[in-house]
């Protein structure tokens, strides 16, 4: 999109301000309104951005243990590049747009650690092989009658779902909340992000959203832009809303699964359809599911990020629990889906909604090219993954972050700088952890040991 063009568009939807931000480690969106003077000369030539935005969590504590920021840089100022074709209004802010940025090193370079970047990283290899990459990802989340003030008075003990029961598929709930159904999907009409499907789950309070495949990169835009105007939109009709992989162990977890096929150069032809091929699987297909199956252990944490992620990996809840595939199955890791020429694709189970979808994609796009790149055979299709002997998954974030650290594979596909600082990322959270005292700790000790 030109700058002429922008102009336009400003003119068109009568803009008065301007809002610009870019997803951190964790996926969670960190911006700043900006004058309409300043987006133009930031749309030329970039603005600054502090650099902390990858020197702490998700609580703003700084990390003491990384090295690309910190008080030994003195948390100077990164360069942040505007993406104009991400231009959206807000629907819940007249006259305001809003941008993506991309980050970069003063030098001119990608910031490595940004995990758009990365994802970009992946995606031009993938397009350098002449394959262009093809995703959506669909989340389950939890709504509750409550605020931001509410759940921390209450510990986050004993909030009110916004319904009560197990009621999944339900035409009653979504009927008598079409309110807020209305204006999340129109809000996302709004961003550009096409909902496919929407619909309560099982459990109280819970949705499922399919959105529409796209390209790589415009897939994980999507994703992580829902999640951010999933919470926005709840709060604004009163309600919270969690993404968090598992918040009650009585309940199944929240998934944020990854659609994916590639298709050929022009983006035209979906190249996992084969008519006479098991499951209607493409050798590339095959090779790629491989590859997804070989480094599911050393990219796991990618999917599963938080200390609380490995809650949700336990038999018998719909989430895989070790390295397996299987033709429409839902116990198994990866499922083929045979949908015919147009949607034939894998499903990768693995990720929770707590996940960083630009993170996610390029784990498990990397992973398929890695299976492409060395030919590597598909194992036989498991039946029952619960019952199966195949390789775990690893159980602990700490033990996810360390196959990771030692991955050759992860270095060579995301760089070894992004690596060494995700790792180190994941371990301040288990560092974290460990000090914490956990109401489950005080209820079994504080009074009988």
């Amino acid at each position: 999109m030109t700058f002429d063009e922008m102009k336009q568009l400003f003119a068109t939807h009568h803009i008065e301000k301007v809002k610009v931000g870019g997803f951190d480690v964790d996926g969670v969106l960190r911006g700043k309104y900006i004058s309409v003077e300043k987006f133009t000369s930031a749309a030329a030539a970039g603005l600054g951005f502090c650099d902390v935005i990858f020197g702490w969590d998700t609580s703003d504590a700084l990390y003491d243990n990384v090295r690309v920021t910190g008080w030994h840089t003195g948390y100077p100022d990164g360069v942040a590049r505007i993406d104009l074709s991400s231009f959206h209004v807000l629907p819940w802010e007249p006259n305001t747009a809003f941008f993506l940025v991309d980050f970069f090193n003063k030098d001119g370079t990608p910031l490595a650690v940004s995990p758009r970047q990365v994802l970009s990283r992946v995606t031009q290899r993938a397009q350098s092989m002449g394959y262009t990459p093809k995703a959506a990802i669909e989340y389950e989340y939890f709504f509750f009658r409550e605020d931001p003030q509410s759940i921390r008075q209450k510990h986050f003990r004993d909030l009110v779902p916004l319904s009560p029961g197990m009621f999944g598929y339900s035409f009653l709930r979504a009927s008598v909340h079409s309110d807020l159904a209305h204006a999340i999907l129109d809000s996302m009409a709004t961003l550009g992000i096409e909902v496919e499907g929407f619909h309560t789950e099982t459990g109280p309070g819970v949705y499922e959203t399919a959105i529409r495949y796209s390209d790589a990169l415009s897939a994980a835009d999507h994703a992580a832009l829902f999640k951010t105007a999933v919470k926005i939109v709840a709060q604004k009709h009163g309600l919270v809303a969690t993404f968090m992989a598992k918040w009650n162990n009585k309940l199944p977890g929240c998934s944020g699964h990854i659609h994916q096929s590639l298709a050929d150069a022009q983006g035209s032809k979906n190249l996992f359809h084969a008519p006479r091929g098991e499951g209607e699987m493409s050798d590339l297909m095959r090779y790629f599911m491989a590859g997804q199956l070989a480094l599911m252990r050393e990219f796991a944490v990618m999917f599963l990020p938080t200390v609380n992620s490995y809650k949700r990996t336990v038999p018998g809840v719909w989430a895989p629990t070790n390295v397996t595939w299987g033709l429409d199955n839902r116990t198994t890791a990866l499922r083929a889906i045979p949908a015919g020429v147009k949607a034939t694709r894998v499903e990768h189970r693995l990720p929770g909604a707590d996940s960083n979808p630009y993170l996610t994609l390029a784990a498990s796009l990397a992973s398929g090219l890695y299976g492409i790149e060395k030919k590597l055979a598909l194992s036989p299709p498991t039946v029952n993954a619960y019952t199966s002997k195949a390789p775990p998954l690893p159980r602990t974030l700490e033990k996810a972050a360390a196959l990771f650290r030692s991955s050759e594979a992860a270095r060579e596909y995301f760089g070894a700088e992004f690596v060494e600082h995700y790792a180190a990322t994941r371990q301040w959270e288990v560092r974290e952890f460990r000090r914490a005292v956990t109401d489950w700790e005080l209820e079994r000790y504080f009074e009988i040991i």
